[in-house]
């Protein structure tokens, strides 16, 4: 393991931006600021670019086992360390699902082989597993995933006593897909009377329509509420529902929101370029919503910002509409985006770190992550702010081959990426060699 002086770094922590030379030995950061012998350390100056915590995502889909023409382990990792993603915890609606302890060991496993990044898995709730979820060993699950809605993998939990058991004794977090499935479908049928087996991608969210997040996303708060559940209700993607979370500082709350940086970055004016290739599920809704979703995350009534990353082979995408899949390719350039929100003056770099590194960590109780602090692990990602990405001249690292972002230049560019202080990216070079750890958890 090679150690490292970060020189000339604008460190982004806690809410401050400063100068400092960050010393990374045995994996850790060892020192931040002050005088740094070399002592055989591999110094890089970074030249003031910024220095954050990597991202902890806390929502991606990387398709192993059953899916993987569409994406693995080994390779969505791969274009996360590319995006300066540094941690993931990946969703159970794959093929065999992940809905009890051997599946999730199994999971786990193969990440162990094959993950450059760190990991963690959520245990999938079903209509009928609930003794699984009772008895799940807590230090291998980072949450329990509820799909209140439909969506890939058909794992829609919509059993009202199957419900109320999970939130009256789920041991862990419990990760909610916030859609109402009846609603959905009198919608899609609705526009399929209209435009038979030609329907529009534009009427995407008005099929998940925000009516159909409300009804479920209240749903869930309701039943958090009544037990006193631990509640994360993933992918809020309407004005609608902000009003049932509460804003302020993670630490303490209950119930918890995250946004996800597509919902962030597109509106509906972009299904006439794009089509399919933003197609997900919750849908990417008006301009009005994604205005109020960012000032959401600016008064902390949005906790944390993630992908969803959610991989399908270009051919699946080029299917009509019922039959065209919902997911995008996002974690090469998640960070990217946000830091467009930065140049343009919706947010600031100190709330990039904070919504995607430090609430993660604190809202799963993840150990010595997410921050850029003395003794944490070396998890860190360099973005030079005064240099660009032209996306259409870089290789796309996830399976798929492709990205909803073709044409576009960001204004800034991610030039290294540790993890446990490896350098497993560098100025466009992958190093495979690095193998992520599972996340540990303080409950």
């Amino acid at each position: 393991m090679t150690d490292y002086i970060l020189r000339n770094a604008a460190v982004v922590d806690e809410g401050r931006c400063f100068d400092a030379d960050v010393a990374v030995r045995k994996g850790r950061i060892a020192q931040i600021g002050g005088h740094m012998a070399t002592g055989g350390a591999r110094e890089i100056d970074l030249a003031g670019a910024w220095l954050l915590p990597g991202m902890i995502d806390d929502q991606v889909h990387f398709r192993e086992p059953g899916f993987e023409h569409k994406g693995t382990i080994a390779t969505e990792s791969r274009a996360g360390v590319a995006g300066g993603i540094t941690s993931y915890m990946e969703m159970p609606n794959c093929q065999p699902q992940t809905i009890d302890m051997p599946r999730l060991l199994d999971k786990h496993a193969r990440a162990a082989r094959h993950s450059l990044l760190n990991y963690a898995f959520y245990l999938g709730a079903t209509n009928d597993n609930l003794e699984a979820v009772k008895s799940v060993d807590t230090t291998k699950a980072c949450g329990l995933k509820v799909f209140m809605g439909a969506s890939t993998g058909n794992m829609l939990v919509d059993d009202e006593r199957a419900l109320e058991g999970i939130f009256a004794t789920s041991p862990l977090l419990i990760a909610t897909h916030c859609e109402d499935t009846p609603t959905v479908l009198a919608n899609e049928a609705r526009a399929r009377a209209q435009f038979g087996d030609a329907i529009p991608m534009r009427e995407h969210p008005r099929i998940r329509s925000a009516q159909a997040c409300l009804k479920s996303s209240s749903l869930a708060v309701g039943l958090a509420k009544r037990h006193g559940s631990r509640l994360h209700v993933l992918h809020i993607t309407t004005a609608r529902e902000l009003d049932l979370f509460t804003p302020g500082p993670v630490a303490g709350k209950r119930i918890t929101a995250e946004a996800c940086v597509h919902h962030l970055f597109f509106d509906e004016s972009w299904y006439a370029p794009l089509g399919a290739d933003i197609k997900c599920n919750p849908a990417i809704k008006t301009q009005a919503d994604q205005t109020a979703l960012m000032q959401a995350v600016r008064d902390d009534r949005i906790d944390v910002i993630a992908t969803d990353h959610a991989p399908h082979t270009k051919a699946e995408k080029t299917n009509l509409y019922a039959d065209a899949p919902a997911g995008l390719p996002l974690v090469q350039h998640a960070l990217l985006t946000l830091v467009e929100h930065v140049k343009a003056g919706e947010m600031a770099i100190e709330d990039v770190a904070r919504k995607t590194a430090h609430a993660p960590a604190e809202l799963f109780g993840v150990r010595e992550r997410g921050f850029v602090r003395e003794g944490h692990w070396a998890d860190l990602v360099v973005v030079d702010g005064g240099a660009q990405t032209v996306v259409d001249d870089e290789p796309v690292h996830a399976k798929c081959g492709w990205t909803p972002f073709r044409g576009f230049t960001f204004r800034s560019r991610i030039t290294r990426t540790f993890v446990n202080g490896e350098l497993a990216f560098e100025n466009g070079r992958i190093n495979d060699a690095v193998r992520g750890r599972a996340l540990v958890f303080d409950r």
